[in-house]
């Protein structure tokens, strides 16, 4: 009996949950995905990954197919013949045949053959399992890109999603304190503190933020539709994010050189190239195997019979025959067509080398790239975060001074501006932050854990 694993059962109950409700049928709330949720889902019910773990199967069959050419082929065959007008045989009138004519065929006539063919010595057949194989790493290695890519995706969705989210709640608070400040305002000219011109400017600067609203509201619709998307979940499905949009505590190199070399032993397209090289290599072997005999036996068993009409098939006479044998095949002048195919698989295996150095060296720069942009984003955060206290400290005494009389409507919105500026700025650093990491690790060929 099988068991239940405990995180298939989990995620069956989050694709319950994320089902649209006019498919189940029932109202429930929105469901919220952690990243770790949206990553797990989404490798679930990615397409991608669903394309690549076919071709990983059409792998294997291939495996399948290359080992036919050295495995046995067995073959029946029968066949039945009519005489519509039989066959005759001119000669001399004789005791045989008084007329001169002698009939050779009878009424009914069938044949029934086994043939058996084994492939003995076969040196290119034997070089194309090995490709096949290799083809099969090859796979494997192309469905762990894939899956890099999904991952990555994925999480560079959530991380828009998350950062439109916030961005929404910033623009929410600045616009809560301009009503406060508007109603502050109102209050301070009815007694006669400030001019009325300060009351249309605190209006103003709450209207004017409305459709700066608007547009962080279709920002946080337009994200999730990507995200879930991205995902693989119907665009339709109630959910909501349950991670914060925090600095990532994930550990990576610091040093470019250690990073090339994790990047080089782990990257999956690297090591689909390397495989492909193998591969191009056992195809020279293939077309060098030409050169070589081909050695196959083979055996025969076949009845046949023939007779009258009347007859019953199972009281005909039914002969039987069977042969054995060798059969050797030795090239000795094919017009140069192996010669060239030797060649073309030679040239074809230095142009997979040279892509190969040619990756190698582009996978320098993207990690030297990686590298310091999550370094300059870290750098940028902590900046960022003593900022924010600065600017906080700054809008309370300017509000302060505003309501005491002795600060400027001017003061204020240069501080509550700051303040947005220093909280939008954080944010910014740390959705960078985020995303580098993301994407030095898809650089550095870490596998997706799962």
């Amino acid at each position: 009996m099988n068991r239940i694993r405990p995180g298939a059962l989990f995620l069956s109950f989050l694709l319950l949950l994320i089902t649209p409700l006019h498919l189940r049928g029932e109202a429930v709330s929105s469901v919220r995905l952690t990243l770790e949720d949206a990553v797990r889902i989404g490798l679930e019910k990615s397409r991608t990954l669903e394309i690549a773990r076919l071709d990983r199967a059409m792998a294997d069959q291939k495996i399948r197919e290359s080992w036919s050419d050295v495995l046995p082929h067995i073959s029946v065959s029968s066949s039945y013949t009519r005489t519509l007008k039989p066959s005759v045989l001119l000669m001399p009138p004789n005791q045989i045949a008084p007329t001169g004519v002698l009939t050779t065929s009878s009424d009914n006539q069938a044949r029934g053959s086994i043939d058996l063919r084994q492939t003995l010595f076969d040196q290119s057949a034997f070089a194309g399992i090995r490709a096949a194989g290799i083809v099969r790493n090859m796979s494997d290695e192309a469905y762990r890109g894939a899956e890099a890519n999904v991952v990555t995706d994925i999480k560079l969705a959530y991380f828009d999603a998350l950062i439109s989210k916030e961005q929404l709640l910033l623009l929410e608070q600045s616009m809560a304190r301009w009503e406060q400040s508007r109603k502050d305002t109102r209050a301070m000219f009815r007694q006669g503190v400030v001019a009325d011109i300060d009351t249309l400017k605190a209006w103003l600067s709450v209207e004017n933020l409305r459709p700066e609203l608007m547009q962080a509201e279709n920002r946080v619709a337009s994200s999730m539709t990507r995200l879930k998307n991205v995902m693989g979940i119907p665009v339709d499905s109630s959910v909501a994010l349950g991670s914060k949009l925090v600095v990532s505590g994930a550990s990576y190199p610091t040093d470019i050189a250690e990073a090339y070399r994790e990047a080089v032993e782990a990257r999956p397209e690297l090591r689909q190239l390397d495989y492909q090289v193998q591969a191009e290599g056992e195809k020279v072997n293939a077309a060098r195997a030409e050169h070589f005999p081909l050695l196959s036996a083979f055996g025969k068993l076949e009845s046949q019979t023939a007779f009258k009409d009347g007859t019953s098939p199972s009281n005909a006479n039914w002969p039987t025959s069977s042969s054995v044998g060798l059969q050797l095949t030795m090239p000795l002048f094919t017009g140069f067509r192996i010669s060239s195919k030797v060649e073309q698989a030679k040239i074809g295996q230095l142009q997979t080398r040279t892509r190969y150095e040619e990756l190698k060296a582009n996978i320098r720069a993207e990690v030297e790239l990686r590298v310091l942009n999550v370094k300059e984003s870290q750098k940028r955060t902590e900046v960022q975060s003593k900022t924010i206290s600065v600017a906080e400290r700054n809008y309370t005494i300017s509000q302060l001074r505003f309501k005491e009389g002795i600060g400027s409507r001017l003061e204020l919105t240069d501080a509550e501006l700051q303040l947005n500026k220093a909280k939008t700025n954080y944010l910014q650093a740390v959705y960078d932050n985020l995303a580098a990491t993301t994407q030095l690790e898809k650089a550095l060929g870490r596998r997706v854990a799962r």
